[in-house]
């Protein structure tokens, strides 16, 4: 039997250069993130403040954010922030993918300049995380702003301040999430192309109509990426924070109208100092989108086809 007999300095050197590629893909793992996880996983159980060492408290973080007593009384920013993001999520998510099936259906007409109408829905995308854009977003819902000023220009009507009033500042906060629907319409598009037409074909032939067709045909074919869209957008939704720093002024306001997690995790982590809190509060967000993750993967099972559709 023919055996290898190459010598195994040869055969290191040989690999040399795959050990090489993967080293700072590895170094940014476990110095980047796996470590930060672990070590904020252990602060999570202590009280620290930067200024002294961690101070290991057990299970006192969590119970003060769910239960609380007289010692130490019950975090309701806390569970004011979770209620408040959860709102957001399941308004701007559902909103966002409606928005993106519809005008992805559009995209998918045989229109002239579809390239260019792709380029300027995607847009938003881009540009809708980003400071700029937060910034641009609070003059225009101010008081004073453009949209009041088109409101009594155009209807006569004394629009409310929307920034600062406790009833629609959160809305003011959806309404960007949604307009920033550029990547789940591409996604959309991509699958809307892959349908067959000769199901429409067959479908209008026996007097199926429009809304028949995308009942029966496009939301079934569908379903796969609409799934993926849904996790990945709220997920997305979860963690948003720019927007709801910027447009709040940092402190989740009026109100705490628009504390966001988020938004209340980075203050109780870098404006109080409460390294192990917001620690714990990160580990709770986490666990909370795995929960929602595996729930949302659960019940799609009766309604998500990955058939072919014959």
């Amino acid at each position: 039997m023919y055996m290898n007999s190459k010598p195994l300095n040869k055969i290191i050197l040989e690999n040399l250069s795959s050990y090489v590629f993967l080293v700072p893909w590895l170094l940014g793992f476990f110095v980047l993130t796996l470590y930060p996880m672990i070590y904020s996983l252990y602060l999570s159980f202590t009280q620290y403040n930067l200024l002294q060492p961690p101070k290991m408290i057990g299970l006192q973080n969590f119970f003060i954010m769910f239960v609380g007593n007289d010692e130490f009384p019950r975090d309701t920013r806390f569970l004011n922030s979770l209620f408040v993001t959860l709102r957001f999520v399941f308004i701007s998510v559902p909103l966002k993918l409606v928005f993106a099936l519809a005008i992805a259906m559009l995209m998918n007409q045989k229109l002239k300049l579809i390239p260019f109408y792709r380029t300027i829905y995607y847009i938003p995308t881009l540009l809708g995380g980003s400071v700029a854009i937060a910034v641009l977003w609070r003059r225009l819902f101010a008081a004073d702003g453009v949209i009041n000023a088109i409101l009594r220009a155009v209807f006569s009507v004394d629009p409310p301040a929307w920034i600062s009033n406790p009833k629609y500042s959160l809305y003011t906060l959806i309404l960007l999430a949604v307009w920033q629907f550029g990547s789940p319409m591409i996604i959309f598009l991509a699958g809307l192309k892959q349908i067959p037409q000769e199901y429409y074909e067959a479908a209008s032939v026996d007097g199926a109509g429009r809304v028949k067709q995308f009942i029966a045909i496009t939301l079934p074919s569908l379903s796969p990426i609409i799934f993926f869209n849904l996790v990945m957008q709220m997920i997305s939704a979860f963690q948003s924070f720019t927007q709801a720093f910027i447009v709040s002024g940092g402190q989740g306001g009026p109100l705490d109208s628009t504390m966001f997690y988020s938004l209340y995790l980075y203050l109780k982590g870098f404006a109080f100092y409460e390294m192990g809190y917001a620690s714990a509060m990160a580990w709770v967000l986490l666990l909370l989108i795995a929960g929602l993750t595996v729930l949302t993967f659960k019940l799609s099972g009766s309604l998500v086809s990955y058939g072919s559709g014959e």
